[in-house]
């Protein structure tokens, strides 16, 4: 639970700062992206991140409890699937605050608030991608495979003959290093009558 803010609230009262928050996390998980202040932002960020972490449960009682937060039914769904399955393998730090300088009119201190929905590492993301072609490969062979079953089964008695051939080859391979040892011992054998 995020810590409770000392000094002044973000607007007049308790109530408005709830919508302002609400709001502004309806808005960033629309846009995956909002310029705002940085004590906006800052205040902002454990407000999506808890959200974030009720979508990524995915049951019922979480999507009620963020519907009972944000209106926009439209938002909760796409939060729901898209944002909760592309931070699905990241156990927090699904926002980024970056300052951006000062307001032009008020001199007021800006940041980008941004979800950070690329992947923890570099290898994952390898790692991902190489597990998702592997299984496309996959898919591939079977479709392959399932097509021309007919005529594979000619095919696979002539390997059954062709295996039952290689017995008996290996068979007389190996009665011919017998015979090479014969000699062998016959040289022997002279040696000693020597």
């Amino acid at each position: 639970m995020p810590t409770p803010t000392k000094g002044p609230r973000l607007g007049g009262g308790p109530a408005h700062e709830r919508l302002m928050l609400a709001n502004l996390a309806a808005a960033l998980f629309e846009h995956k992206r909002i310029t705002t202040t940085v004590t906006k932002a800052k205040r902002l960020k454990p407000y999506a991140e808890r959200l974030v972490t009720f979508a990524k449960r995915g049951d019922l009682a979480s999507r009620r409890r963020v519907l009972g937060l944000i209106s926009n039914k439209g938002v909760v769904h796409e939060l729901f699937t898209d944002i909760a399955q592309a931070v699905e393998n990241r156990d927090g730090g699904y926002t980024r605050i970056t300052k951006i300088g000062n307001r032009k009119g008020d001199n007021a201190p800006m940041a980008v608030i941004e979800l950070v929905l690329e992947p923890v590492s570099a290898k994952q993301a390898v790692v991902a991608e190489a597990t998702s072609a592997a299984k496309r490969d996959a898919d591939k062979k079977e479709a392959a495979a399932a097509a021309p079953a007919a005529e594979e089964a000619p095919e696979a008695e002539v390997v059954e003959t062709e295996a039952a051939e290689a017995p008996e080859a290996e068979a007389a391979t190996e009665e011919a290093p017998a015979a090479e040892d014969a000699p062998a011992e016959d040289k022997a054998e002279e040696k000693d009558a020597k």
